[in-house]
Parts: structure tokens; C-alpha cells; sequence
């Protein structure tokens, strides 16, 4: 069986409302091993499985992920995930300047919780197999 990294099984537990989502970032963040590409793509990842549309990724679930991030709307990477199609958006993001990381990761959390706690209600609730969902 696959066995999850640290930040992985960080990333689920945030999004399962086992460790709250500041602490998450928080201990995201200041892991001794974080790699913010590395980090990126793990999120990128987490959130193109939880949304269940593949041909687009704009279900009204990621619509209310991208309205509700807790940071100010009028930022850097929460515009360009408003304004562009995800993966353009996705994409953009990966480009943006260093001082945009902390930014850029917190959002891509946010939308993973909603996602993935919409996913959990909707497709998984009576049991799914997804070994991330049944950590302790």
C-alpha cells in the first residue's frame, strides 16, 4: 500500500477537519523539508482527483472553494484562479514571484478542503477505498 509523506497526510487531515486549517499551513510552511514546487504540485494534484468534473474543473463546488478562500480577493493568485480556466490558472500560478508563495499554497489548500469535504459527502459517504479517507 502507498504510504503517505508527511505533508500529504497534512494536506488530507486539514481537509477532513482533523487539524485545523491554520495549523496546517502552518505546519506546511514550516516543515525543515518544504519545497514550495514539490508542495504545488502535491496540492495540484490532491484537488484535479477530489473535483469530479475532469473535463473542465468548474463545478459549483470549486466555484464556492474559489469564493470563500480566507485571504483578500483582490490577491495575486486568487485573481488569476477567478479569471482563468483552472488549469491556465494553475499554470499562471506556478510562474508567479517567490513572495506569492504562502499566497499561492494557502488558497490551493482551501480549495482541496472544499473540494475534497464535498467529495467525501457526495461520492465517498457510505465508503469509497480511498486509503486518505480512512487515516486516523
Amino acid at each position: 500500500m502507498y504510504q503517505m509523506s508527511q505533508k500529504e497526510l497534512v494536506i488530507n487531515k486539514v481537509a477532513q477537519d482533523k487539524i485545523d486549517f491554520n495549523l496546517g499551513i502552518q505546519l506546511l510552511l514550516e516543515d525543515p523539508e518544504y519545497d514550495f514546487k514539490e508542495l504545488f504540485t502535491t496540492l495540484i494534484n490532491c484537488i484535479f482527483n477530489a473535483i469530479p468534473e475532469k473535463t473542465h474543473y468548474n463545478t459549483e463546488t470549486y466555484q464556492n472553494a474559489l469564493n470563500t478562500i480566507p485571504l483578500k480577493p483582490t490577491y495575486t493568485p486568487i485573481v488569476l484562479l477567478k479569471r482563468f480556466p483552472t488549469r491556465i490558472a494553475f499554470y499562471k500560478l506556478a510562474a508567479l514571484p517567490e513572495n506569492e508563495n504562502i499566497k499561492t499554497i494557502t488558497s490551493l489548500l482551501w480549495i482541496f478542503k472544499v473540494t475534497d469535504t464535498e467529495r467525501r459527502s457526495r461520492e465517498c459517504k457510505n465508503g469509497c477505498g480511498h486509503f486518505w479517507h480512512e487515516m486516523e
